[in-house]
Protein backbone atom coordinates (compact mmCIF):
# COMPACT_ATOMS: atom_id res chain seq x y z
CA UNK A 1 0.00 0.00 0.00
CA UNK A 2 2.04 3.29 -1.37
CA UNK A 3 0.23 6.72 -1.14
CA UNK A 4 -1.22 8.99 -3.90
CA UNK A 5 -0.92 12.03 -5.06
CA UNK A 6 2.73 11.32 -6.33
CA UNK A 7 2.31 14.07 -8.96
CA UNK A 8 5.49 15.19 -8.74
CA UNK A 9 7.81 12.30 -8.93
CA UNK A 10 5.49 10.95 -11.37
CA UNK A 11 6.81 13.55 -13.66
CA UNK A 12 10.63 13.70 -11.97
CA UNK A 13 10.56 9.85 -13.40
CA UNK A 14 8.92 10.59 -16.85
CA UNK A 15 10.76 14.08 -17.57
CA UNK A 16 7.11 15.45 -18.00
CA UNK A 17 5.43 18.83 -17.12
CA UNK A 18 3.38 18.12 -13.79
CA UNK A 19 1.15 20.64 -15.16
CA UNK A 20 0.55 17.96 -17.71
CA UNK A 21 -0.67 15.19 -15.08
CA UNK A 22 -3.84 14.11 -14.62
CA UNK A 23 -3.77 13.30 -10.70
CA UNK A 24 -7.11 10.95 -9.87
CA UNK A 25 -4.67 8.71 -7.39
CA UNK A 26 -5.41 11.65 -4.69
CA UNK A 27 -8.90 12.33 -3.70
CA UNK A 28 -8.70 16.49 -3.47
CA UNK A 29 -11.76 19.00 -3.97
CA UNK A 30 -12.12 18.98 -7.77
CA UNK A 31 -13.06 22.65 -7.38
CA UNK A 32 -9.61 23.67 -5.95
CA UNK A 33 -9.20 26.19 -3.03
CA UNK A 34 -11.89 28.65 -2.25
CA UNK A 35 -11.29 31.96 -3.97
CA UNK A 36 -10.72 33.31 -0.96
CA UNK A 37 -7.46 31.14 -0.13
CA UNK A 38 -5.23 33.09 -2.44
CA UNK A 39 -5.59 36.46 -1.41
CA UNK A 40 -5.24 35.06 2.25
CA UNK A 41 -2.03 33.52 1.42
CA UNK A 42 -0.75 36.55 -0.20
CA UNK A 43 -1.75 38.74 2.91
CA UNK A 44 0.20 35.89 5.38
CA UNK A 45 3.51 36.34 3.90
CA UNK A 46 4.39 39.35 6.16
CA UNK A 47 3.86 37.28 8.75
CA UNK A 48 6.79 34.63 7.59
CA UNK A 49 9.19 36.93 9.50
CA UNK A 50 7.54 35.90 12.75
CA UNK A 51 7.41 32.28 14.54
CA UNK A 52 3.62 31.76 14.47
CA UNK A 53 1.44 31.05 17.07
CA UNK A 54 2.38 27.87 19.20
CA UNK A 55 -0.60 26.08 19.02
CA UNK A 56 -2.62 28.31 16.37
CA UNK A 57 -4.88 28.89 18.47
CA UNK A 58 -7.03 31.33 16.21
CA UNK A 59 -7.90 28.43 13.88
CA UNK A 60 -8.03 26.47 16.79
CA UNK A 61 -11.17 28.92 17.98
CA UNK A 62 -12.79 29.42 14.40
CA UNK A 63 -13.03 24.88 14.18
CA UNK A 64 -14.23 24.58 17.64
CA UNK A 65 -17.58 27.30 16.04
CA UNK A 66 -17.35 25.73 12.86
CA UNK A 67 -17.56 21.67 14.71
CA UNK A 68 -19.74 22.86 17.73
CA UNK A 69 -17.30 21.77 20.21
CA UNK A 70 -14.84 22.88 23.05
CA UNK A 71 -11.70 24.52 21.57
CA UNK A 72 -9.76 22.32 23.88
CA UNK A 73 -10.92 19.48 22.39
CA UNK A 74 -9.28 19.89 19.08
CA UNK A 75 -5.41 20.05 18.74
CA UNK A 76 -3.66 21.50 15.61
CA UNK A 77 -0.89 19.89 13.42
CA UNK A 78 1.10 19.50 10.10
CA UNK A 79 -1.71 17.55 8.45
CA UNK A 80 -4.02 14.24 10.00
CA UNK A 81 -0.91 12.00 9.06
CA UNK A 82 1.32 13.78 11.38
CA UNK A 83 -1.57 13.90 14.19
CA UNK A 84 -1.87 9.90 13.62
CA UNK A 85 1.58 9.18 14.64
CA UNK A 86 1.61 11.81 17.61
CA UNK A 87 -1.37 9.79 18.72
CA UNK A 88 -0.32 6.57 18.30
CA UNK A 89 2.89 8.15 20.25
CA UNK A 90 0.93 9.92 22.73
CA UNK A 91 -1.73 7.12 23.78
CA UNK A 92 0.39 4.22 23.12
CA UNK A 93 -2.37 1.64 23.11
CA UNK A 94 -1.52 -1.88 24.17
CA UNK A 95 -4.12 -3.34 21.43
CA UNK A 96 -5.44 -1.86 17.98
CA UNK A 97 -7.70 -3.58 15.80
CA UNK A 98 -7.80 -1.62 12.52
CA UNK A 99 -11.38 -1.64 10.80
CA UNK A 100 -10.10 -2.33 7.12
CA UNK A 101 -9.83 -0.94 4.64
CA UNK A 102 -8.42 2.20 6.25
CA UNK A 103 -5.90 4.76 5.18
CA UNK A 104 -2.07 3.34 4.70
CA UNK A 105 -0.30 5.15 7.01
CA UNK A 106 -2.76 3.84 10.16
CA UNK A 107 -0.86 -0.02 9.46
CA UNK A 108 2.93 2.04 9.68
CA UNK A 109 1.55 4.30 12.71
CA UNK A 110 0.22 0.70 14.60
CA UNK A 111 2.25 -1.80 12.77
CA UNK A 112 1.28 -4.94 15.32
CA UNK A 113 -2.41 -4.16 14.79
CA UNK A 114 -5.20 -6.58 14.44
CA UNK A 115 -7.42 -6.15 11.30
CA UNK A 116 -11.08 -6.95 11.64
CA UNK A 117 -13.69 -6.38 9.33
CA UNK A 118 -15.00 -3.02 8.63
CA UNK A 119 -18.60 -4.20 8.56
CA UNK A 120 -18.15 -6.32 11.72
CA UNK A 121 -21.67 -6.33 13.80
CA UNK A 122 -19.06 -7.19 16.78
CA UNK A 123 -16.47 -5.23 17.77
CA UNK A 124 -13.32 -6.32 19.79
CA UNK A 125 -13.79 -4.74 23.09
CA UNK A 126 -10.19 -5.18 24.72
CA UNK A 127 -8.82 -2.54 22.57
CA UNK A 128 -8.85 0.72 20.27
CA UNK A 129 -10.51 -0.05 17.30
CA UNK A 130 -9.79 2.60 14.15
CA UNK A 131 -11.99 3.26 11.40
CA UNK A 132 -12.32 5.51 8.40
CA UNK A 133 -16.00 7.25 7.93
CA UNK A 134 -16.36 7.15 4.71
CA UNK A 135 -14.38 3.96 4.14
CA UNK A 136 -10.83 4.45 2.17
CA UNK A 137 -11.14 3.22 -1.23
CA UNK A 138 -14.83 2.06 -1.34
CA UNK A 139 -16.62 4.88 0.32
CA UNK A 140 -18.80 3.20 2.28
CA UNK A 141 -20.37 4.69 5.43
CA UNK A 142 -19.74 2.41 8.38
CA UNK A 143 -22.34 2.05 11.32
CA UNK A 144 -21.10 2.77 15.03
CA UNK A 145 -24.52 3.85 16.67
CA UNK A 146 -23.92 0.82 19.28
CA UNK A 147 -20.01 1.55 19.68
CA UNK A 148 -18.52 2.68 23.25
CA UNK A 149 -15.44 1.53 23.19
CA UNK A 150 -12.01 3.23 22.77
CA UNK A 151 -12.28 4.20 19.42
CA UNK A 152 -10.46 6.60 16.53
CA UNK A 153 -12.18 7.67 13.68
CA UNK A 154 -10.92 8.87 10.59
CA UNK A 155 -13.07 11.73 8.91
CA UNK A 156 -10.90 12.89 6.81
CA UNK A 157 -13.02 12.53 3.70
CA UNK A 158 -16.31 13.59 5.66
CA UNK A 159 -17.33 16.77 4.23
CA UNK A 160 -17.95 15.71 0.75
CA UNK A 161 -20.17 13.03 2.26
CA UNK A 162 -22.64 16.00 3.52
CA UNK A 163 -23.18 13.70 6.56
CA UNK A 164 -23.00 15.35 10.07
CA UNK A 165 -19.62 14.48 11.80
CA UNK A 166 -18.80 12.11 14.22
CA UNK A 167 -19.83 13.97 17.52
CA UNK A 168 -16.60 14.54 19.85
CA UNK A 169 -16.98 14.58 23.68
CA UNK A 170 -16.42 10.76 25.07
CA UNK A 171 -13.80 10.08 27.34
CA UNK A 172 -12.70 6.84 24.50
CA UNK A 173 -13.41 8.95 21.49
CA UNK A 174 -11.52 10.50 18.95
CA UNK A 175 -11.31 12.07 15.59
CA UNK A 176 -9.13 12.70 12.98
CA UNK A 177 -9.96 15.17 10.23
CA UNK A 178 -8.04 16.37 6.96
CA UNK A 179 -8.07 20.00 6.53
CA UNK A 180 -6.28 19.75 2.88
CA UNK A 181 -8.39 17.34 1.26
CA UNK A 182 -12.00 19.49 0.94
CA UNK A 183 -10.26 22.58 1.39
CA UNK A 184 -7.47 21.33 -1.35
CA UNK A 185 -4.11 22.90 -0.02
CA UNK A 186 -2.49 19.54 0.83
CA UNK A 187 0.41 20.46 -0.26
CA UNK A 188 0.01 23.47 2.75
CA UNK A 189 -0.70 20.70 5.20
CA UNK A 190 -2.55 21.19 8.18
CA UNK A 191 -5.25 18.89 10.77
CA UNK A 192 -7.00 18.06 13.25
CA UNK A 193 -7.25 15.63 16.03
CA UNK A 194 -10.66 15.82 18.43
CA UNK A 195 -10.21 14.08 21.73
CA UNK A 196 -11.51 14.66 25.45
CA UNK A 197 -9.84 18.38 26.30
CA UNK A 198 -7.89 17.15 29.56
CA UNK A 199 -6.06 14.37 27.84
CA UNK A 200 -5.39 16.75 24.81
CA UNK A 201 -4.30 19.96 27.34
CA UNK A 202 -1.63 17.51 28.94
CA UNK A 203 -0.61 16.05 25.16
CA UNK A 204 0.40 19.23 24.18
CA UNK A 205 3.02 19.82 27.19
CA UNK A 206 4.29 16.68 24.72
CA UNK A 207 3.94 18.48 21.52
CA UNK A 208 6.51 20.10 19.58
CA UNK A 209 5.32 23.65 18.87
CA UNK A 210 4.71 25.69 15.37
CA UNK A 211 3.39 22.57 14.23
CA UNK A 212 0.99 25.05 11.54
CA UNK A 213 2.76 27.57 9.30
CA UNK A 214 0.99 30.96 8.93
CA UNK A 215 0.30 30.02 5.51
CA UNK A 216 -1.62 27.07 6.07
CA UNK A 217 -3.48 28.79 8.92
CA UNK A 218 -4.33 31.87 6.78
CA UNK A 219 -5.56 29.49 4.07
CA UNK A 220 -7.56 26.95 6.03
CA UNK A 221 -9.30 30.32 7.94
CA UNK A 222 -10.17 31.50 4.59
CA UNK A 223 -11.73 28.63 3.45
CA UNK A 224 -13.84 27.69 6.52
CA UNK A 225 -15.67 31.38 5.92
CA UNK A 226 -16.24 30.41 2.26
CA UNK A 227 -19.49 28.73 2.73
CA UNK A 228 -21.18 29.01 -0.83
CA UNK A 229 -17.96 27.37 -2.37
CA UNK A 230 -18.48 24.77 0.18
CA UNK A 231 -21.94 24.23 -0.68
CA UNK A 232 -20.52 23.84 -4.22
CA UNK A 233 -18.52 21.58 -4.25
CA UNK A 234 -20.63 19.46 -2.12
CA UNK A 235 -23.78 19.52 -5.18
CA UNK A 236 -20.52 19.28 -7.66
CA UNK A 237 -19.47 16.19 -6.10
CA UNK A 238 -22.44 14.52 -5.61
CA UNK A 239 -23.42 15.25 -9.19
CA UNK A 240 -20.02 14.98 -11.12
CA UNK A 241 -19.83 11.42 -8.58
CA UNK A 242 -23.23 9.84 -10.17
CA UNK A 243 -22.32 10.65 -13.76
CA UNK A 244 -18.83 8.97 -13.58
CA UNK A 245 -20.38 5.72 -12.41
CA UNK A 246 -23.00 5.56 -15.04
CA UNK A 247 -20.08 5.92 -17.90
CA UNK A 248 -18.24 3.66 -15.84
CA UNK A 249 -20.65 0.62 -15.86
CA UNK A 250 -20.88 1.15 -19.84
CA UNK A 251 -17.99 -0.48 -20.32
CA UNK A 252 -17.23 -4.01 -20.06
CA UNK A 253 -14.94 -5.98 -17.85
CA UNK A 254 -15.26 -3.60 -14.65
CA UNK A 255 -17.69 -2.30 -11.79
CA UNK A 256 -18.06 0.56 -9.88
CA UNK A 257 -18.87 0.48 -6.84
CA UNK A 258 -21.33 2.75 -4.68
CA UNK A 259 -19.29 5.55 -2.96
CA UNK A 260 -20.45 8.46 -0.62
CA UNK A 261 -17.51 9.93 -0.70
CA UNK A 262 -15.21 12.36 -3.54
CA UNK A 263 -13.70 8.75 -5.01
CA UNK A 264 -15.00 5.42 -7.03
CA UNK A 265 -13.46 2.14 -6.34
CA UNK A 266 -13.65 -0.02 -9.11
CA UNK A 267 -13.39 -3.37 -9.53
CA UNK A 268 -12.14 -5.43 -12.83
CA UNK A 269 -12.30 -8.67 -14.47
CA UNK A 270 -8.81 -8.98 -15.27
CA UNK A 271 -5.12 -7.93 -13.28
CA UNK A 272 -5.08 -4.14 -12.36
CA UNK A 273 -1.67 -3.32 -12.60
CA UNK A 274 -0.81 -3.68 -16.18
CA UNK A 275 -3.77 -0.89 -16.56
CA UNK A 276 -2.21 1.29 -14.24
CA UNK A 277 0.72 1.66 -15.42
CA UNK A 278 -0.50 2.33 -18.84
CA UNK A 279 -2.73 5.19 -18.11
CA UNK A 280 0.49 6.50 -16.56
CA UNK A 281 2.19 6.33 -19.77
CA UNK A 282 -1.12 8.44 -20.68
CA UNK A 283 0.10 11.07 -17.67
CA UNK A 284 -3.01 10.09 -15.82
CA UNK A 285 -2.31 8.81 -12.11
CA UNK A 286 -5.01 6.39 -10.37
CA UNK A 287 -4.62 4.24 -7.33
CA UNK A 288 -3.91 0.29 -7.61
CA UNK A 289 -6.16 -1.24 -4.75
CA UNK A 290 -5.76 -4.69 -5.32
CA UNK A 291 -5.00 -6.42 -2.00
CA UNK A 292 -5.28 -3.85 -0.27
CA UNK A 293 -6.98 -5.65 3.00
CA UNK A 294 -10.53 -4.89 3.78
CA UNK A 295 -11.09 -4.61 0.27
CA UNK A 296 -13.76 -6.50 -1.35
CA UNK A 297 -12.48 -7.24 -4.43
CA UNK A 298 -8.73 -9.33 -5.85
CA UNK A 299 -8.03 -6.40 -8.89
CA UNK A 300 -9.58 -3.04 -8.29
CA UNK A 301 -8.23 0.58 -8.48
CA UNK A 302 -9.56 3.94 -6.66
CA UNK A 303 -10.14 6.82 -8.72
CA UNK A 304 -10.81 10.45 -7.84
CA UNK A 305 -13.87 12.76 -8.52
CA UNK A 306 -12.33 15.25 -11.16
CA UNK A 307 -13.83 18.04 -13.48
CA UNK A 308 -15.99 17.17 -16.09
CA UNK A 309 -12.59 17.77 -18.36
CA UNK A 310 -10.33 15.59 -16.63
CA UNK A 311 -13.09 12.77 -16.25
CA UNK A 312 -13.75 12.36 -19.77
CA UNK A 313 -9.78 12.45 -20.52
CA UNK A 314 -9.80 9.84 -18.03
CA UNK A 315 -12.51 7.71 -19.73
CA UNK A 316 -11.40 8.21 -23.15
CA UNK A 317 -7.82 6.86 -21.73
CA UNK A 318 -9.17 3.56 -20.11
CA UNK A 319 -11.44 2.52 -22.85
CA UNK A 320 -8.21 2.92 -25.36
CA UNK A 321 -6.66 1.00 -23.07
CA UNK A 322 -9.26 -2.16 -22.18
CA UNK A 323 -9.87 -2.19 -26.18
CA UNK A 324 -5.81 -2.69 -26.65
CA UNK A 325 -5.43 -5.34 -24.14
Amino acid sequence: MTHGGNIFAAARRHGWDWREVADFSASINPLGPSPRVRPAVEAAMDRIIHYPDAYSCELQHALAKHWDTDPAGIMLGNGATDLLHFFARALAPPRVYLAAPVFSEFDRAFPNATIVPFDSREWPGDGLIVVTRPANPTGQMPDLSCFDGPLLVDESFIEFTGETPFGAGRDNLYILRSLTKFHAIPGLRAGALLGPPAVLESWKQRREPWQLNVLAEAAVLASLGDVDHACRTREFVRNEREWLSSELRTIPGLTPQPSRANFLLIAFDRPAAPLVARLEQDKILVRDCSGWPGVPFPQAIRVAVRTRPENLRFLAALRGVLCDS
